[in-house]
């Protein structure tokens, strides 16, 4: 036996649908083509509430861009030197650019130097205790001496009178010199830097050279063309490390051709002059950091 498949003809599913809707519930077709050919008209925004919109607007697209030149400006800082950056500049201010200050290394054995030990002394060489010329600086190898080391006679060679070079010659005799050393450089602006280091058997010793050096006043022995100098009041001994011993002194005005600064360390067993001169005038910030970064290797 054959089946047949079931077919729904068109318009009987019209019919079965007609009759599912109630007469009541039917809509009218004008009205159908009226709803749907007026759209429902949207709803008015209040003029106040416009305003505040197109502010919002505008003030988005205004931190927007500051935004965007913000980010711009900061990657540019980024990729620019310290130097090129205002504010953070430091090469105007007057200061050198030294390397970075590392004390040497001590022998076995040997113990750091202790500034509250009165018989303390520094074991380190101390042709290695000099500081280092700052970037840029030449040189001055006269100073070198034999292997570094300075003999008494060019130690004196400083001083102005023959009597002082005899004097502070037999001062070194007397107190037993066991080493000198000394560096010396000149920077782009014509300063020449003379760093001179004295070692003695004891840091009593040490400290009775220095009292026969200086004064309050003015050194014992002048320099050469710096016969007329006065103490600098202005260095200030903030910046001296503990336990090390400063005199520093300014020529005094009308001045030679060049304009000397000096200063004398001590620091146990170790003293020091350092000494500055340019033509015209010497700075007082290079000297004063010179100073305190050789301070800072002997102490």
């Amino acid at each position: 036996m054959t089946e047949h498949a079931q077919t729904t003809d068109p318009a009987d599913r019209t019919t079965d649908l007609a009759e599912a809707v109630e007469p009541a519930d039917a809509v009218a077709p004008a009205d159908a083509v009226e709803a749907a050919a007026v759209p429902a008209a949207p709803a008015r925004v209040p003029f106040r509430q416009r305003r505040r919109l197109r502010a919002a607007l505008r003030w988005t697209a205004v931190v927007t861009v500051f935004a965007a030149l913000g980010a711009g400006t900061a990657y540019g800082i980024t990729r620019m030197e310290r130097t090129d950056v205002p504010g953070l500049a430091t090469e105007s201010d007057g200061r050198w650019d030294y390397p970075r200050i590392t004390k040497p290394p001590l022998p076995a054995g040997a113990r750091p130097y202790d500034s509250e030990d009165p018989a303390s002394g520094h074991a380190a060489d101390l042709r290695a205790l000099l500081l280092p010329a700052p970037a840029g600086a030449t040189e001055d190898k006269a100073l070198r001496g034999k292997d570094g080391w300075l003999s008494t006679e060019d130690f004196t060679a400083v001083f102005a009178e023959k009597k002082d070079r005899t004097e502070a010659g037999q001062l070194m005799t007397d107190h037993g010199l066991r080493h000198a050393a000394a560096r010396g450089w000149t920077t782009e602006d014509g300063t020449r830097t003379r760093i001179y280091l004295l070692r003695f058997a004891t840091a009593e010793v040490g400290d009775a050279v220095f009292g026969k050096f200086v004064a309050y006043g003015s050194p014992s022995y002048a320099l050469t063309g710096a016969e007329h100098v006065q103490y600098d009041d202005d260095h200030p001994s903030a910046a001296d490390p503990r336990g090390v011993s400063r005199y520093s002194y300014d020529e005094v005005k009308p001045r030679g051709a060049e304009h000397v600064r000096q200063a004398y360390v001590r620091a146990g067993d170790v003293v020091a002059l350092i000494v500055q001169s340019r033509k015209g005038t010497a700075a007082a910030l290079p000297f004063r950091q010179t100073v305190t970064l050789q301070s800072q290797l002997l102490s």
